[in-house]
């Protein structure tokens, strides 16, 4: 619902659901067979190989259905989207949806779960619904996967100028020792805090993003600000551009839970609330 991919009203929202799914095993029968076909090979052959890769930790991701699945959702994401097509990253958007809708039928641990114990049935349905709420949440920041990422790159700038009014001493630190906002902050953007958060962080991330106007375009800035501040003491312990990144590219986040999340959205309403609608937002 909050994704806007059903109606408010029950009575339709059953219509909805299976016109929905129907709607993308069209797309499947209308486009799947083309991935073979020159033009759109590149395309296939990079999904083909991010696949494996999504959440390679997590034994669900690895199982070849749920592989395939994926398979379906990015090819037929990308055929339908050609002024971006695929760019590596959405491959872990469609991981949050997807466990969210196994959820509902998996009482057990979903990321040890075997997908072949469920029906036809219940796998079509949650690759049809994971679809279409990663096209939604898509389509609210297109810009960040169109050729060479304008919205990614506008975001890491107005990251860099929020962090330089919030705190200057990290801000500085980071200048000092020549370590550029895009080296690390490229990829909490294009991923969404994906790779830096666990899995189950994310979808209770998400959750909130769905909740608030422009989450994912615009919250998520404020997020990333908070994030990068939560580790500020880290961060000026290190006094040299390898130690920096290596922090920033791998903090240490495994064991983070609700009251982990809970915090850093509570901090990023506060700076959002601070900032947000201050004149001259960024800049100083």
């Amino acid at each position: 619902l909050p994704q806007g991919y059903l109606p408010a009203n029950t009575e339709r929202r059953k219509l909805t659901l299976q016109r929905k799914r129907e709607e993308y095993f069209g797309f499947i029968e209308q486009y799947y067979d083309s991935r073979t076909e020159e033009h759109h090979q590149d395309t296939y052959r990079q999904i083909h190989i991010d696949i494996p890769r999504t959440n390679p930790l997590i034994p669900l991701f690895q199982q070849p259905l749920v592989q395939e699945i994926f398979e379906r959702i990015l090819f037929i994401w990308a055929i339908r989207h050609p002024a971006s097509g695929y760019v590596q990253g959405i491959n872990d958007l469609v991981t949050p949806f997807f466990v969210v809708f196994l959820s509902e039928y998996v009482e057990e641990d979903v990321e040890n779960f075997d997908v072949t114990n469920l029906s036809q049935d219940v796998l079509r349905s949650i690759e049809a619904d994971s679809f279409w709420c990663m096209s939604k949440l898509l389509d609210g920041i297109q810009d960040n996967y169109t050729f060479a990422q304008p919205g990614i790159q506008k975001k890491v700038k107005a990251l860099e100028e929020l962090v330089s009014r919030i705190d200057e001493q990290v801000h500085n630190h980071f200048r000092k020792y020549e370590v550029e906002y895009l080296q690390f902050a490229f990829r909490w953007m294009n991923n969404l805090l994906m790779r830096e958060l666990p899995l189950r962080c994310t979808i209770r991330l998400w959750d909130t993003y769905q909740s608030e106007p422009e989450g994912f375009s615009h919250f998520h800035l404020y997020v990333c600000a908070a994030f990068l501040i939560k580790w500020r003491k880290e961060i000026l312990d290190e006094e040299d551009f390898q130690g920096l990144l290596m922090l920033l590219q791998n903090l240490p986040t495994i064991h983070w839970g609700n009251e982990e999340i809970g915090l850093l959205l509570a901090e990023a309403y506060r700076l959002k609330y601070m900032f947000a609608d201050a004149p001259n937002h960024y800049r100083r």
